[in-house]
Order: C-alpha cells, then sequence, then structure tokens
C-alpha cells in the first residue's frame, strides 16, 4: 500500500491547495465512502454483462497523469457508465462501442489535473489520428463514420452545452446522443473529486440516469479505488469491484 501524504486531496481542496498533479490517497477515499448518495436499485447485472475497456497508459500525455485523478481508472470507469447508459438508452452494437471507446479515451490527452480546458479536442485530435491502434487494443469495432462521432464527443465533453462553437454546435445537433452519453457517463465519476460540491449534478445533462446509477457509479470509485491502494492493478481492481456489485 502506498505511504499516505502528508495532506489528503480532501484536505487540500478544502485548502484550496491542490497540486497540477492528483492521485488518490487513503484518508480522500474514506471520506468519499462516507458520504454515499441515496441507496436505489439497478436492474440486476452479471458481471459478464458488463464491458470493461482499460486505456494503455502509453496514450497519456505522461506516467503521472496515467495514474493520477483523470487517468486510466477514470476513463475505465466512464467506459462502464456508459456501457450501462447506453443499455439504458438503447444503443446498438456499434454506438455502444462507439460511445465506450470514446468514454475510454476521453482524458488521455490531459495535461494536469485542473481545469485544461483544451484537453477534449486535443483527444479527439489523437483519437482520429490513432483510432486504428487504440480500436484493435480495446477490441471495439466502430465504422468510420462513427469514428468520426466519437471523436466530436471527446471534443466537447468538457465543454458547457453553451461554450461549443458554431461549427461544434451544427456537429452536435446532426447527432446528439453520444455526446449527451458521454458527458453522462463522465459525470457520473465524479465521486472521485474531493468535494461534494464538484460531485454528479444530473441537472447539466440532456438524458435520462436511472437514479441506481448514483449509487453504483459512488460504489465503483470506492471498491475500485480501495482495490489500487492496496495495490491491484486497474484492470484487476475493476474487475473485482465490478463482480462485487453485481452479485
Amino acid at each position: 500500500m502506498p505511504a499516505q501524504p502528508e495532506f489528503s486531496l480532501h484536505e487540500l481542496a478544502v485548502g484550496r491547495m491542490l497540486p497540477e498533479h492528483q492521485r488518490m490517497d487513503a484518508t480522500t477515499l474514506d471520506w468519499i465512502a462516507g458520504n454515499p448518495p441515496p441507496a436505489a436499485d439497478l436492474p440486476q447485472l452479471a458481471a459478464d454483462d458488463i464491458q470493461v475497456l482499460v486505456p494503455d497508459p502509453a496514450w497519456f500525455t505522461r506516467p503521472v497523469q496515467a495514474e493520477g485523478l483523470h487517468g486510466i481508472s477514470h476513463c475505465a470507469r466512464t467506459g462502464i457508465l456508459a456501457f450501462l447508459l447506453a443499455r439504458v438508452h438503447d444503443l446498438d452494437g456499434p454506438h455502444t462501442a462507439a460511445l465506450c471507446t470514446a468514454a475510454a479515451l476521453h482524458d488521455c490527452r490531459r495535461h494536469d489535473d485542473r481545469t485544461d480546458p483544451e484537453h477534449g479536442r486535443r483527444g479527439a485530435d489523437w483519437f482520429t489520428e490513432h483510432a486504428e491502434e487504440v480500436l484493435a487494443v480495446l477490441g471495439q469495432d466502430v465504422p468510420a463514420a462513427l469514428r468520426e462521432e466519437a471523436a466530436a464527443a471527446i471534443a466537447v465533453h468538457n465543454l458547457p452545452y453553451d461554450a461549443f462553437s458554431p461549427a461544434q454546435h451544427t456537429a452536435y445537433q446532426q447527432t446528439p446522443q453520444l455526446t449527451d452519453l458521454l458527458k453522462a457517463a463522465d459525470c457520473l465519476d465524479r465521486y472521485r473529486l474531493p468535494l461534494t460540491r464538484w460531485w454528479p449534478d444530473l441537472t447539466y445533462l440532456r438524458v435520462t440516469v436511472p437514479d441506481g446509477l448514483l449509487p453504483f457509479a459512488h460504489s465503483l470509485v470506492v471498491h475500485s479505488e480501495r482495490a489500487r491502494l492496496h495495490g491491484a492493478g486497474h484492470r484487476d481492481a475493476l474487475t473485482r469491484a465490478v463482480t462485487i456489485l453485481t452479485r
């Protein structure tokens, strides 16, 4: 288990002293676990029903980013949540693959764990350039047209709807679903952040999110990050968390 830092992320956030690069710690995770959202039921799920896509560390801008709050674990959890939202909204196989691929990559070109407003655009450009490699590693079959939609969703996932450029707004109006669902999946994984005021606020979303996905998303953070702190790899930590939550 890694050594506990002098100050937890939660303490640093309260003091408005968060560093550029942020990583989960045991004290912050205990605080997250102690503040769950209201309980609500999801339909019965089996672990084998849930797709887990784990991005390659080399896809991130630097190793410290791959291991941080917007790194591999966050992107993989966002992919799991995107997969569940795709089920709720009856996406077909190719659209589900496009959505989950976008989720698994959406923060890979961040420079730090602060706002970094251009990271969505950088991520979209990077995916467009490396799509064949990415899809082969993730085992996803995404047609060319849907690759463009996935890239468009990545490009704006971090922007408020009213901040879209005219070209982004036009593209969004033509195919809004992947963007709306990626934003929703990303929002649901905000339980990893060290202040409750940054946690999911569904009023910013344009799609329906079942009540049960909120406690599921919170527990997914707690179980996967707990396993990571005890030395599990990213895939093992996520697989363990999914298994616990689908028993």
